[in-house]
């Protein structure tokens, strides 16, 4: 019993942490308790542990704000984070579930870099790409969802973002096709966009529509480990 009630501890302890939104200042004592569900007793003997660990701050007013050691957790993080290492499994699920090859694309001056890459082997004919690639924004799937996540303007970029996905037929080459969906960091900062490429004519056979919730699954994924807010895929 001793052991579960150990974990059952740390739940809530952590649940304390998990309850601060982006745009929270500071908290107070009810605010945590009512966000997690706790006691405000059992909130407060947690909190003041949290307080001595640093992971939390009480100001003068007694409210409290996330601690200097969840920001050192968070840049151990971000320093151990390798996109080789989480980005290869998902392209490979998707590739699992969709029959076509996947990439994880990032902007790099102004063009998009095919920065990650998993062929569909079963496929004789699939797009032509390899990591390492460089290519123009315009005239792309990924390239769209970068423009479009970074601001640029005009009906089509505001539906890309209303709808958290784009596809292009003919786009880079008049043959093909490719769907694309955005992965997003903290502070909603775009990280860069997953995306399916094929044989234009399988693409319009399958529906382009047809591979969004395969593709949205992985962004979500990709999404929750870079510490963006994966909430903007659920639909309205």
């Amino acid at each position: 019993m001793a052991e579960e009630g150990g974990v059952a501890a740390v739940d809530r302890a952590l649940s304390l942490l998990a309850c601060f939104r982006g745009d929270d200042y500071s908290l107070t004592l009810t605010e945590m308790a009512k966000r997690t569900g706790l006691y405000k007793s059992t909130a407060l003997r947690l909190s003041e542990s949290l307080v001595k660990a640093n992971y939390l701050y009480r100001l003068s007013d007694g409210s409290y704000q996330i601690g200097v050691a969840a920001f050192q957790l968070g840049a151990i993080y971000q320093r151990q984070f390798k996109t080789s290492e989480y980005v290869p499994p998902v392209l490979r699920d998707i590739v699992a579930e969709l029959n076509e090859s996947a990439s994880y694309y990032v902007y790099v001056d102004g063009q998009r870099l095919c920065l990650h890459r998993v062929e569909a082997d079963n496929q004789i004919i699939r797009d032509a790409v390899r990591e390492g690639d460089v290519r123009p924004l315009e005239g792309g799937a990924t390239g769209t969802i970068m423009m479009a996540f970074r601001g640029d303007a005009g009906k089509e970029m505001d539906a890309v973002r209303k709808q958290n996905w784009a596809a292009s037929f003919g786009g880079a080459h008049e043959e093909m096709a490719a769907v694309a969906v955005p992965v997003f960091a903290v502070q909603q900062a775009l990280a860069g966009s997953v995306s399916v490429s094929g044989p234009r004519y399988r693409f319009e056979q399958k529906g382009a529509e047809s591979m969004v919730p395969a593709l949205t699954r992985a962004a979500i994924r990709l999404t929750n480990l870079l510490g963006g807010d994966a909430s903007v895929f659920a639909k309205p």
